[in-house]
């Protein structure tokens, strides 16, 4: 390795230290994607779910390397499918925005945008952090500013997506909250300031933020065949909205690329071995954004001995 490569992957392993929490910096690469298995739902006396009354502990954050919350992604419902059940579609959102504000404390509502419920949080860092350490939990979330947008459908259920969706956001703000000091905090918002001089985060265009399928598509093959020349790495053959799937050798390989790019202002998550990366064609129209950071996080990889 020469020397400006060697600053440059130096560089990069400061910003994957620098998100993580502190109780993480030292030992991530020791944590292994085990889940804890699955808290049972719990109910109060007034019949409803007692979701401040679940977890006594939770897995490692899949950003650390732990399990994501879920295996595949939990998407938004669409249009019309928000249509065709419009009264079932405002109960989860009401519950899901029940859920959140007793396991945060937040403040929640309906986002105007359908198909998501939206998330005051305390300040842009907050949401901008969450919003990478959610979608790594295969949750779909996207932030403007302080608000963070999480996914919502009429064919949620209590015991699985509703839950996935309050799970996610506890568990991530129980980290964000209880582990990220203050101090850190203002050290993760001058990195992310820094980054956003760069370029701006690179989230997925889905359902509700920018999402058409032939511009989708489009932009998919055109990145899946970059960052196959760039890298070796074929594309994934399972398309998924707003997201590109990069078959990685390893799930090891897959998750220190998935901690670079989130340092790198790029949101990523995985699907097993399967790293994903967004696809935007309004902030990244050619995927050169995604396509150079991949590229230098697939570097790192290599140098650690896992790609």
């Amino acid at each position: 390795m020469n020397p400006e490569d060697r600053r440059a992957f130096e560089a990069l392993e400061l910003r994957v230290r620098a998100i993580l929490p502190k109780d993480y910096q030292d030992r991530y690469e020791d944590v292994a994607p085990v889940s804890m298995g699955s808290a049972s739902v719990k109910f109060g006396d007034d019949g409803k779910v007692a979701w401040d009354d679940i977890w006594g502990a939770f897995c490692d954050l899949a950003m650390a390397g732990g399990p994501p919350h879920k295996g595949k992604l939990l998407l938004p419902a669409s249009r019309g499918e928000i249509q065709q059940a419009p009264e079932r579609y405002r109960e989860v959102v009401q519950e899901i925005c029940r859920g959140i504000r007793m396991v945060t404390h937040l403040a929640v509502m309906p986002s105007p945008v359908p198909g998501w419920v939206q998330v005051d949080c305390d300040d842009a860092v907050m949401a901008s952090w969450l919003a990478r350490a959610i979608a790594m939990e295969n949750v779909s979330a996207h932030c403007e500013g302080s608000l963070l947008d999480l996914p919502a459908g009429p064919n949620y259920r209590i015991e699985k997506e509703i839950k996935n969706v309050i799970t996610s956001i506890a568990k991530t703000c129980h980290y964000w909250q209880g582990h990220v000091g203050t101090a850190q905090q203002r050290e993760i918002e001058g990195l992310f300031a820094a980054l956003e001089a760069e370029s701006p985060l690179i989230q997925p265009a889905v359902e509700g933020y920018g999402f058409q399928p032939d511009s989708d598509r489009e932009l998919r093959n055109v990145l899946g065949d970059k960052i196959l020349a760039a890298t070796g790495l074929p594309p994934s053959p399972t398309p998924c909205d707003g997201w590109l799937g990069v078959v990685c050798p390893s799930v090891k390989a897959a998750i220190w690329m998935m901690r670079a790019l989130v340092a790198c202002n790029v949101s990523a998550r995985r699907e097993d071995t399967v790293l994903f990366v967004p696809v935007n064609p309004a902030t990244d129209p050619q995927g050169d954004i995604v396509v150079r950071q991949i590229r230098q996080a697939h570097g790192g990889a290599r140098v650690r001995g896992l790609a």
